[in-house]
């Protein structure tokens, strides 16, 4: 005979808050220094010229311009390359 209680269910214990991840300027959108471009977990958008990235990959302009995105192709490295979108500030 077990000498442990029955563990219950935990049903109601999903209640985080959304992180707000995406991209927050679009493409031809004017953008000053330093504001927030693209929200992201990992590296899924590539920062391109006029651009950088944060500790939690987040992608910042670092220029006044206007937003542009690109598809380019990344080797990995195995040695295949796939596409990935690079965020740019002109």
């Amino acid at each position: 005979m077990s000498h442990v209680k029955a563990g219950g269910s935990t049903k109601n214990n999903h209640n985080n808050a959304g992180h707000r991840l995406g991209v927050k300027r679009f493409g031809g959108q004017n953008v000053r220094a330093g504001e927030v471009l693209v929200r992201q977990v990992g590296a899924t958008k590539i920062a391109g010229p006029g651009t950088y990235v944060s500790r939690n990959f987040t992608i910042h302009a670092k220029k006044d311009g206007v937003v542009e995105f690109k598809q380019i192709k990344v080797r990995r490295f195995t040695g295949k390359t796939v596409q990935r979108t690079q965020v740019c500030v002109a």
